[in-house]
């Protein structure tokens, strides 16, 4: 009887080790948000997705900022978003390929990503990965950003994304987080 509860023992913690190293074995998804924020709407919502996800944070920043009065700015967008203008940005986000998950936040600017978003998505390779977007918006929801996005990276998995109304960021981290569980980034 005692050689049977030892065998069983036995079996049991070689079965449970098994299974540990196979759940060690598979790494999780590494994760980046970027962003790009005119009012600080959009990086409320990278900094939650940041926060519910662990995952590394980038902001893109224009060279040139764009203008703090509402009209010039919208104005100014237009105008680049109709020429299909990308600026220069100050900064590129490093190691790019070590990530699987790349969240893209934007605010809606005439339906598609603002500029420097377009310009960070043109310049980098995103073969492989998934693309996340996000976007904030007072009406617009998510325009058509993600066929945008998708023609900017067509070797990228685009998922379809989040839109989140600019005047309630500060309450949507339970939107996020019933978002980021549907897509099974989260549990």
């Amino acid at each position: 009887m005692k050689t049977r509860y030892f065998l069983i023992v036995i079996v049991t913690m070689f079965l449970s080790s098994i299974g540990i190293q196979a759940q060690s074995a598979s790494p999780s998804k590494k994760i980046l948000v970027v962003y790009f924020s005119q009012s600080g709407n959009t990086r409320e919502i990278a900094n939650q997705i940041k926060d519910l996800t662990g995952g590394d944070i980038f902001e893109i920043l224009p060279v040139k900022a764009y203008p703090s009065d509402y009209q010039a700015c919208v104005d100014q967008a237009k105008k680049e978003i109709n020429a299909n203008y990308k600026p220069a940005l100050k900064t590129k986000a490093k190691n790019i390929g070590s990530y699987d998950i790349i969240f893209v936040g934007s605010p809606c600017w005439w339906s598609t990503v603002a500029p420097p978003v377009a310009t960070f998505l043109s310049s980098n390779n995103f073969t492989g990965k998934t693309i996340v977007p996000f976007m904030t918006h007072e009406g617009s929801r998510m325009g058509h950003s993600v066929s945008d996005i998708k023609k900017l990276c067509p070797k990228a998995k685009v998922l379809e994304g989040l839109p989140i109304r600019g005047s309630h960021v500060k309450e949507a981290k339970g939107e996020v987080k019933k978002w980021l569980q549907e897509i099974k980034v989260i549990k």
